[in-house]
């Protein structure tokens, strides 16, 4: 009688488990890593029979992926927890970056920056795209460059979170942690956001960052718009007196949206 291979008997049970808790399976899903890496054994034992009827199995769920949340996994089959950072045209963000095996770490979130400002990057977190352009295995200088040549433009990044899901160091980092504190003794992971009192309270809506602000009120400032206009505008919108209103605002690439809070009425 054939011995019962050990790893296909794990693996089909990985497989009820992941049909038995319902809804996509995700990111976050407590079974995810198990399974990979069990497929993962399998295959470089060279398993064939029930395997492939497994895989048949497996192909009915419903799988819900950040296909983008791969920067890991020639590592680790843990995915970190990714954040996109958007952010308004700047001189500069505030960040200060150090790079460890070609890996992108913030080290510094200056004060009184944008970075700061917008409370999204923390110390520690890994900067692993900007506009799309990603800088994994990134040689130093690498993104502070791409940064420099996109002064003054919108930017989209991406993070990669030091802190995972259960508030715990993210593992994979943690050599990489190791490293860093070897070359900055002085680096401490950040654990929340600088808080700046009630000047500009923010929040995320889509991953974008809104600002909540009192709009008072509009006016024509013409096709050409420019300092001149503005502080025309900005006292003729202010002798009319409107009653203030909480709105949400979106600053993007082309356009201005304000989001009135209670009817969700968006204008541009």
């Amino acid at each position: 009688m054939a011995r019962k291979e050990p790893l296909l008997s794990a693996l089909k049970g990985g497989v009820l488990r992941l049909r038995e808790a319902g809804g996509p399976c995700t990111d976050t899903s407590p079974h995810l890593v198990s399974l990979c890496q069990l497929l993962e054994s399998i295959l470089r034992k060279g398993l064939r029979q029930p395997f492939l009827s497994l895989l048949l199995v497996l192909a009915e769920i419903d799988f819900s992926l950040d296909l983008q949340n791969c920067s890991f996994l020639d590592e680790s089959w843990l995915l970190p927890v990714c954040s996109t950072y958007e952010t308004v045209p700047c001189r500069a963000l505030g960040m200060v970056l150090r790079y460890v095996d070609g890996r992108v770490f913030v080290t510094k979130v200056l004060p009184g920056s944008q970075a700061e400002v917008d409370e999204v990057v923390l110390a520690g977190d890994i900067l692993d795209e900007i506009n799309g352009c990603s800088l994994r295995y990134a040689s130093p200088g690498q993104a502070g460059a791409m940064l420099q040549r996109l002064k003054g433009q919108p930017l989209t990044l991406r993070l990669l979170r030091w802190r995972w899901h259960d508030g715990t160091v993210f593992e994979p980092l943690l050599p990489y942690l190791k490293a860093l504190k070897e070359k900055e003794p002085q680096f401490q992971l950040q654990h929340s956001p600088q808080h700046r009192g009630e000047g500009e309270p923010q929040q995320l809506q889509g991953g974008r960052l809104l600002y909540n602000l009192r709009y008072l009120g509009q006016t024509s400032v013409g096709t050409y718009g420019g300092r001149d206009v503005l502080e025309e505008a900005i006292p003729a919108v202010l002798e009319r007196d409107s009653a203030a209103q909480e709105v949400l605002f979106d600053v993007k690439e082309a356009e201005v949206l304000v989001q009135e809070k209670v009817s969700s009425k968006v204008n541009e």
